[in-house]
Formats: C-alpha cells, structure tokens, sequence
C-alpha cells in the first residue's frame, strides 16, 4: 500500500515509518522539521520538507504521492504551550489539519489515520477510561484534537472517508533505531534518563500528595512499537472510529524513577514539587476496543521492557539526533 505519514520525523511517527516499511508498505514522509529531525526518517521512505499550512502545495504532494492511506502525527503537542499560545495551537493542529483532510478528499485517499490524545477527555469521570466517556478538554491541546477528530466525523458522512482515530496514553520506549529527542522535553522518562546520564542534576515530582499508594501521580505507558503496530493494523478495510490505546495498567511517578535507577545502575535524584493545576490523580486506558476489532494486543507492557529500550535508544545516542 502507499502511504503517507505526516509527521514523520517525529518521535511516534518515526517508528511507525520503520515498521510500515519492514511491513512492505510504500513511504513518503511529510514534515516541516520544526519538531522533528531528518536523521529520524527511515531512509526507505521517500521524504518530503513541507508545511501543512501551504494549502496548494499539500494538495499537489497528496495527489502526487498516489497515498492509499494517510497517518497524521504532525502536531503542536505540549500542554503548557498551548495554554500560554492557544493561536498556534487551533491554526496548527486545526487549520493546518483540514487543508490535509481537503487534500485527501482530492485525491480519493481511501484511509485517514489521526493521532489523537486521552486530553480529549480532560478529568475522566472514572478508571479505566472508555472511549464512550464524556470528552472534556482542559487545554487548548486536548481541544484542537477534539476539534479534528469531530471534523473527520463530518468528512466521513459527507464525504466517505473511511477514519480512525487513536487516543495516546504515554507513549514511551524506543525502537533499536529510533527514539525520543524533543527540542523541548517534557515526558518523564526522558528526563529522568537524562538525569542518568549526567545531563540534568535531577528530575523533577510535582505533587506527592496524590490518594495514590506512594501518594504521585498514577500514568498508563505504552511502548512506542506497540502504538506503531496498532497504527498498521488500522489500515485493513472495514477499520473506523476512536480507539484507546494504552496497556490497561498504570504506574506511579516514584515507580518510574525506580524503573530507571534498576536498568541504568544509576542514582537518580527527584526533587520534590507541588502539583500542578489540572493533574488528575490516576490516567488508565481500557483498550479492550482496540483489542477487539483490530487483534491488537501490547507486546512490551512491562514499564521494565519499555525503560529497557528507551535507555538503550538514549544512551547510544546521548545526543539524540544531534549527535
């Protein structure tokens, strides 16, 4: 199959690149590069430099691409910055985003593939979350993807195209080539490697407060390579909606720094801080759905497996790709 991946220099979008390729699919990756790194395309794929917001020029690299399927990663996706900068956040992750969804329409693209978020829930009304639970951003990120994920609603029954939308947990881990290198770091694992790796003086727990067994923060992580596999599996026909994905089991703040002390050999020092506004005690994903209709089934669940590979993946490229 031909498929496009915007995004695709991305962290989550490099690593679906790498398998659709080991899968036998044609490539071509759209990307501005403003998030994301050229070293991180698999150099199978065909790679375009583009910015969604150029309408024609879309349009004619979606014609020209002959893209059977579509994965959309590229995105604005830091919580903070959109609270702080909600323009950048609706004109990039929503204007940008339906001049992608014109050009597929044009071009018959006969699957679309969006790379949503559990913030498009905001505080869940109970856990395990389901994908019938009331959708209540918090955040101009979790709205614009809520926006989207309508939009396609709409473009489904006007227009045909056929449409899943994965919501992320924590996506975490690495592939043996590719990793997690943001410009700008705010996943925790990360930055309590680079503590590991002498790069920061500590990391960093906001609250320890929490009606939580070790009182922080409980989060659902998946390994990269299984949001990836899920992302493959979407391309069958008859494959439509909105779909969790997450492994169904949480682990704490303090349980991750542990994970990571055990499988660097290293002290890793935490600083304690207060919460931060909008931090809801325990996120935990049912993806009985996904597991269902598509035979998915997390491969790495294990929070060891999935530190394991991030700590391979970062300590042979301490760096990232600027290495």
């Amino acid at each position: 199959m031909n498929v496009l991946v915007t995004g695709g220099a991305g962290y989550i979008g490099s690593v679906c690149v790498e398998q659709l390729a080991d899968a036998g699919h044609a490539v071509m990756v759209i990307d501005n590069l403003s998030e994301g790194h050229r070293r991180a395309v698999d150099p199978r794929a065909r790679f375009v430099q583009l910015c969604l917001s150029e309408r024609d020029a879309v349009i004619r690299a979606v014609k020209e691409s002959g893209a059977e399927a579509i994965l959309h990663f590229a995105a604005n996706a830091l919580v903070g910055e959109s609270m702080a900068n909600p323009s950048k956040y609706f004109r990039n992750n929503v204007a940008s985003g339906l001049n992608l969804l014109d050009a597929a329409v044009e071009a018959k693209v006969r699957k679309f593939v969006f790379s949503s978020t559990c913030a498009t829930y905001g505080p869940p009304d109970r856990v395990p979350m389901t994908e019938d639970l009331p959708q209540r951003p918090i955040n101009p990120y979790g709205e614009s993807k809520l926006m989207f994920e309508k939009m396609l609603g709409w473009y489904r029954q006007i227009h045909g195209l056929e449409f899943v939308a994965f919501r992320y947990f924590n996506a975490a881990g690495a592939s043996a080539r590719f990793g997690e290198h943001h410009r700008v770091e705010t996943h925790l694992i990360p930055n309590v490697l680079k503590v590991a790796l002498g790069q920061a003086p500590h990391c960093e727990i906001y609250g320890t407060d929490y009606p939580m067994p070790d009182g922080t923060c409980v989060r659902d992580y998946i390994h990269i390579s299984d949001l990836a596999d899920a992302h493959i599996r979407a391309l069958r026909p008859g494959v439509n909606g909105f779909y969790n994905l997450g492994n169904g089991a949480g682990y704490s703040v303090r349980e991750v720094i542990q994970a990571c002390e055990r499988e660097t050999g290293r002290a890793i020092k935490a600083i304690e801080k207060p919460r931060r506004p909008g931090d809801p005690p325990r996120l935990v994903a049912s993806a009985e759905r996904a597991m269902k209709d598509l035979g998915w089934q997390p491969r790495f669940p294990k929070l060891e497996t999935i530190v394991a590979s991030a700590w391979a993946w970062h300590s042979t490229n301490p760096k990232g790709y600027a290495d």
